[in-house]
């Protein structure tokens, strides 16, 4: 029996476990990513580990989220990893630059090797042929100092595509489909892996808004072959050394098959508040617009921006539409201003943003109360634009750019046949990709000779040893489909405060509950009750690092999302799972209790556990977890486990075994 690609590119890293889905497995790390929200818990995390370098073939920092610095604490942070990049042997991108995922794609991406980033939308690169994962900071940490990162082995489900995008729809809108069919949580323990026809009619940036995007199914990555197409876009970034044929072989086994025909697809849109609410943009159409957004990592190309640059040029945006232009990276900035089309948008009433993710978590362009945004962004979560009832709708470039001219939802086939003169725009690349890399320093171009920390910098939070007992109040109670941006918002006036887990634990699950920091500092432990899918959305670790450092002993839900469950075991909090029964009946203020030794039982394995209610019934809940789960949470987290088996090795890299 053949192999998949992923199996091909796991197989040449693996060095614990075997491929078969549902086992866990440890795979060596080419190259990590971190951001500035996420980045600054890395570092101080390594820091902690008494690490001298990078081991990786790689490790590149990038300052993307917080560039307008609002806060000299903002500033402060981009110095100290400006500081840590230049002491550990890291690339360092300077706030402006662009986003992680589209400055590492345009740089360091390559076929064939593995990624890890503390940020979810790591997987951006798989279109071009690159397995990666997103994953929390402290797992950064560890792989960048030589460890393995640790991952349950997927379900590899196969996307076969065939036929060809027509007119007027695109690559966004092959990812709408997948999660009009699939939900939020249908990627959930699975890798999709692109093939068929079709794959050869999309370039690798189209490949890109595929994968990046991909983590809004709750998948743990998705990957495309590589061909001409891969190489050409390399080529075009100056680094066609990069390109290796990459494919499945023919009779590769999968765990599924998805088909789409790409010649039947037409312009879609996510509706408020959830990326998987997806319909065809004509059944929404006459909706009143206030706002437009192109860009982020997932739309934030030259090829991304400029079908939008064509649709304006010549004509103006309606006068009660704001619309911005947010490049994913100061290339494509660079780029678009060279050829004119900058100054075309800003004549059609267009303004242009820094390279920057801010609009996409709340920061900057928040929409006006009562008012319709629409985004070519990945996510919609309710809030996560900055205020609490908006309303944000998913597109492409073109349907947004067609909105701005309309000043209301439309189909732009609909549009283009109105106006009569508005012909498709396509999709095309630049000749090559020449913008300067002056904002990307290199780690023997450092400029600082130590670590600089700032005031509002903590350190890295150490868990204590994991207790026999766990007995406390249902502090909360929460529905489904609980982000991390529920857990730990990321507007400018929190975001601040990622270097600092003491003062950012005040703002824990304040847009579910803005009593729940006080109630939780103030009660001797406790627990939260969740529905399903719980922490889904960002890998930000700290929505597991707060709940710990205010006395959360174990989260009860009926399902975890990948990523956060995994961010809680490294903090030592217990993920147990728990039945819909169990769930409904189960009210906040509830007195829990596990009734047996916790340490003794999670280290002899069991999966089983009673809880006890009130004194007056009692449910059975599981812990699902490895061996080496097991003994993360008996140490009280990863840190502290690793920061000991480096001890009894004398320094060696970590291990993490």
């Amino acid at each position: 029996m053949g192999k998949t690609l992923t199996e091909k590119i796991l197989d040449d890293h693996l060095v614990e476990g075997t491929l078969e889905p549902g086992e866990e497995i440890g795979i060596e790390i080419d190259q990590v990513l971190a951001q500035d929200t996420t980045g600054t818990m890395v570092w101080l995390q390594f820091e902690a580990l008494d690490m001298d370098e990078v081991q990786t073939e790689l490790a590149a920092q990038y300052c993307d989220h917080q560039t307008y610095q609002f806060d000299f604490k903002n500033t402060d942070d981009h110095r100290f990893l400006r500081s840590a990049a230049g002491t550990y042997g890291a690339y360092f991108s300077r706030p402006g630059n662009g986003i992680c995922h589209n400055v590492h794609k345009e740089n360091f991406a390559a076929p064939g090797k593995t990624l890890l980033g503390s940020d979810s939308h790591t997987p951006t690169p798989g279109g071009l042929g690159q397995l990666a994962i997103g994953a929390g900071g402290l797992d950064i940490s560890v792989a960048m100092g030589g460890g393995a990162y640790f991952v349950e082995m997927p379900e590899v489900v196969n996307v076969r595509l065939e036929g060809e995008l027509p007119e007027w729809a695109t690559a966004k809108d092959v990812i709408l489909e997948m999660l009009r069919r699939l939900s939020v949580k249908g990627g959930v323990g699975k890798i999709f892996e692109y093939t068929g026809p079709g794959v050869e009619s999309l370039s690798a940036p189209e490949r890109m808004t595929i994968t990046n995007m991909g983590t809004e199914l709750g998948a743990t990555s998705s990957l495309f072959p590589t061909d001409e197409r891969t190489r050409e876009y390399l080529a075009r970034q100056d680094r066609e050394e990069d390109y290796v044929e990459l494919s499945a072989d023919e009779d590769a086994d999968y765990a599924d098959e998805v088909v789409i025909d790409l010649s039947e697809l037409e312009p879609l849109i996510a509706k408020p508040s959830m990326p998987d609410n997806v319909v065809p943009v004509r059944e929404v159409a006459g909706t009143d617009v206030d706002q437009v957004l192109v860009g982020s990592c997932t739309n934030g190309g030259y090829e991304d921006i400029l079908p939008a640059a064509k649709m304006v040029e010549g004509r103006e945006i309606q006068k009660d539409v704001e619309m911005i232009i947010a490049p994913g990276s100061k290339q494509a900035s660079e780029i678009l201003a060279r050829e004119g089309w900058t100054a075309e948008m800003m004549a059609a009433g267009v303004n242009v943003s820094e390279a920057t993710c801010g609009p996409c978590i709340g920061i900057g362009h928040v929409p006006a109360s009562d008012s319709v945004s629409l985004r070519t962004y990945n996510r919609n979560f309710e809030g996560r634009s900055g205020i609490e009832d908006d309303s944000v709708y998913l597109c492409s470039p073109e349907v947004a750019a067609a909105a701005a001219l309309a000043g209301e939802i439309v189909d732009p086939r609909d549009l283009a046949e109105e106006l009569g003169d508005l012909e498709p725009p396509g999709f095309e690349l630049p000749d090559a990709y020449d913008g300067s890399k002056t904002d990307l320093i290199e780690p023997d171009e450092a400029v600082d000779d130590g670590l600089v920390k700032g005031p509002n910098i903590g350190s890295a939070p150490i868990g204590d040893p994991l207790e026999a007992d766990i007995e406390g109040e249902v502090l909360l109670k929460m529905a489904d489909n609980i982000t991390t941006d529920h857990i730990i918002p990321a507007t400018s006036d929190i975001l601040m405060y990622r270097s600092n887990i003491e003062k950012l634990s005040e703002f824990t699950l304040s847009r579910v509950d803005d009593t729940f920091a006080e109630r939780a500092m103030e009660a001797p432990g406790g627990v939260l009750v969740a529905g399903e899918n719980y922490g889904q959305g960002s890998s930000r670790e700290h929505a597991a690092m707060c709940p710990q450092y205010l006395g959360i002993d174990a989260v009860l839900a009926q399902s975890f999302a990948r990523i956060h469950k995994a961010n809680l075991f490294n903090f030592g909090i217990v993920p147990l799972t728990i039945d819909q029964e169990t769930y409904e009946e189960i009210d906040e203020g509830d007195d829990v209790e596990i009734v047996t030794d916790v340490a003794e039982a999670v280290a002899n394995g069991e999966t089983e556990f009673t809880v006890r209610v009130n004194d007056d019934w009692e449910a059975t809940a599981n812990l699902q977890a490895s061996e080496r789960e097991r003994r993360i949470l008996g140490a009280g987290g990863k840190l502290r486990l690793t920061k000991e088996q480096n001890q009894s090795s004398d320094g060696a890299t970590p291990a993490d075994d």
